[in-house]
């Protein structure tokens, strides 16, 4: 769906949360807020004085499965985000690269400026919602060509402050998220690797004693935009992260309560043990796959009992080397199975 306009990113170009200048050619998504009964309201950005401002959603080098939402004053871009709050719907702002604060508004035709907000969490996602007395609208970032996705709040920390952008505390990140098309009530998806003839390869956590444990995808709350990928050891319910290293292909491991790692293996049919690896890249989204002897890679997937899939990946929100510690482990990036986008040329 998302490969109409890859061609036209550069996949070149570094990461960057901060504020900076859109590509000629950069791909550029609209931002609006649509009502259950279809009205369409666009999505701007105001500053003190009531000027108003474009808000868009990016791709990031190129990756569809979380763009980045921007605001744009004077040709540069500002990230938006979640802001840390007390109130009962968090607050959704644009950020300048002095750290002024900018509102974001759906505007009606008539002129009225309605609060964009954040409102309720399942997981890792917030609804993102303009918020009136009579009804909400959903945003959504459109493609050209007319393509929607959904417009959410990520949070990835359990802690209040997700991360400081231009000297400003935010609480969680703003994101293009692709609409999970799956209706499924499957609460616990299997973990595994396909092969290129069509083999589908387990994914296990291997214990000191060799034994073979499940590794699954979770949804919280029936939310399926983002789930969790865990190893279930021992009775105990443990992460999966990538961890941090000079390798060439990033450790995937699960993550004991004691700090205890744990491998992370597609195991053949002849009972073979093939690492499962992060690939890098420079985006947000980094690539999960099985590798043979050979150096073959194989993707990794999410499957519910039904027979959906989703697409297993790392994601990495901060520009750091460690993204956060996990019972005394570094982590390098969270994995997650997430909606799957059409990927040119990966």
């Amino acid at each position: 769906m998302a490969c109409d306009n890859k061609q036209a990113v550069d996949a070149t170009t570094p990461s960057t949360e901060t504020t900076s200048k859109p590509a000629a050619d950069e791909t550029i998504w609209h931002v609006k807020a649509i009502s259950p009964e279809g009205k369409i309201l666009d999505v701007k950005a105001l500053d003190k004085d009531g000027k108003i401002f474009d808000v868009k959603a990016f791709p990031r080098n190129g990756d569809y499965h979380l763009m980045d939402i921007k605001a744009i004053k004077d040709g540069e871009k500002m990230p938006v985000k979640m802001l840390v709050s007390d109130d009962a719907n968090i607050p959704v702002k644009a950020i300048g690269a002095d750290g002024t604060i900018y509102d974001i508004k759906a505007l009606t035709p008539e002129g009225t400026k309605i609060d964009v907000k954040g409102v309720g969490q399942v997981g890792n996602i917030i609804q993102v919602k303009a918020i009136t007395g009579n009804e909400n609208f959903g945003i959504k970032a459109i493609s050209p060509e007319g393509h929607l996705y959904d417009v959410k709040g990520v949070k990835m920390l359990k802690d209040k402050v997700e991360g400081k952008i231009n000297g400003v505390d935010f609480y969680a990140h703003i994101k293009g998220i692709p609409q999970v098309l799956t209706t499924n009530a499957d609460s616990i998806w299997h973990i595994k690797a396909i092969h290129p003839s069509g083999k589908i390869l387990d994914v296990k956590a291997i214990d000191a004693s060799g034994n073979l444990n499940n590794v699954k995808a979770i949804a919280k709350g029936q939310d399926m935009h983002m789930m969790d990928i865990k190893a279930f050891i021992g009775g105990k319910v443990l992460p999966v992260k990538m961890l941090v290293s000079d390798d060439e292909h990033i450790p995937v491991k699960a993550i004991g309560e004691d700090g205890k790692i744990y491998d992370i293996k597609a195991i053949t049919p002849e009972g073979e043990k093939l690492d499962v690896k992060g690939i890098r890249n420079q985006g947000n989204i980094l690539q999960l796959k099985a590798i043979s002897a050979s150096g073959d890679l194989y993707g990794v997937k999410a499957i519910s009992p039904s027979g959906s899939l989703m697409d297993v990946k790392g994601i990495k929100m901060v520009e750091d080397k460690v993204e956060m510690k996990v019972n005394g482990v570094d982590v390098y990036a969270h994995i997650k199975a997430i909606p799957m986008v059409m990927e040119c040329g990966i």
